[in-house]
């Protein structure tokens, strides 16, 4: 018999050959599970890429701040050129009644957008407190500025408008709509005011009546939404606590358009 070392290497192996193109076919769908692997994190755990620093746009369901700010995924974005009053400011209607003028607007805007989305923001910078300033459409490509103006519920701001939306304000105040309608002071005066606690500044159009927004609207145990008029037999307890959602109103008119009901006594 002859020496096993004189038979061929193959012969002695007892390790079978790996076959060179299914070796790298395995390496290749290895790799392009690691890929997919790969992406799905990023999918899953990277930010919100309409977040991200460096866009110049958003697009998606917008949620209303104010009356010239809104939120699209989390970024709150300012109207560009435009001023709408502040959530707590108030104006005087053509009857000589006080409302928020500020709250109606954000109302009227959360309204307006509902009926045409996402909306679609182009950007032109960062204001000082952060927040992006843009030029935004609804999904119809009506633009948001020009209509919160033509219909009385924002101003033409000239100081960063360059009077880009005089026209549109032209027409609602000669149709005396939104807050034309009676009697207002501009937002920015309004904050100033606020700022520096200095007298009152003239209004636009005429003196505002003196009384207060003084009907308190109360959430009682079981939910009822009750507003109390001065003199009534509840009015001095009762108590106003916004962070629940009780409310001042300024008129009887106001609270029952706001969904509350009066006291019975």
């Amino acid at each position: 018999m002859g020496s096993l070392s004189n038979l061929p290497s193959f012969i002695l192996s007892t390790r079978p050959m790996r076959s060179q193109p299914h070796y790298r076919s395995q390496r290749m769908q290895f790799s392009f599970w690691r890929l997919i692997a790969a992406l799905i994190a990023v999918l899953f755990f990277c930010p919100d890429p309409g977040a991200a620093e460096g866009r110049n746009n958003a697009v998606g369901r917008a949620s209303v701040v104010d009356g010239d700010t809104i939120e699209i995924h989390g970024e709150r974005i300012r109207f560009n050129g435009i001023d709408a009053p502040e959530a707590s400011q108030i104006c005087i209607d053509g009857k000589g009644q006080k409302y928020r003028c500020g709250a109606r607007a954000a109302e009227a805007l959360a309204e307006f957008l509902s009926l045409s989305s996402p909306t679609h923001c182009e950007f032109v910078e960062r204001d000082r407190y952060g927040r992006f300033v843009g030029n935004c459409l609804r999904a119809d490509g009506t633009s948001i500025q020009e209509w919160l103006v033509i219909n009385g519920y924002a101003l033409d701001w000239p100081r960063y408008s360059a009077g880009a939306y005089a026209g549109q304000q032209k027409i609602a105040k000669s149709k005396r709509l939104g807050m034309w309608e009676g009697t207002f002071q501009t937002p920015w005066e309004w904050r100033a005011q606020k700022r520096s606690q200095a007298e009152p500044i003239a209004p636009i159009l005429a003196e505002a009546p003196r009384n207060a927004c003084d009907i308190k609207g109360n959430i009682n145990a079981k939910g009822d939404r009750i507003y109390h008029m001065p003199g009534q037999e509840h009015y001095t307890r009762t108590k106003v606590s916004e962070k629940d959602g009780e409310r001042w109103f300024c008129s009887e008119m106001e609270a029952q358009a706001a969904g509350w009901r009066a006291a019975k006594r």
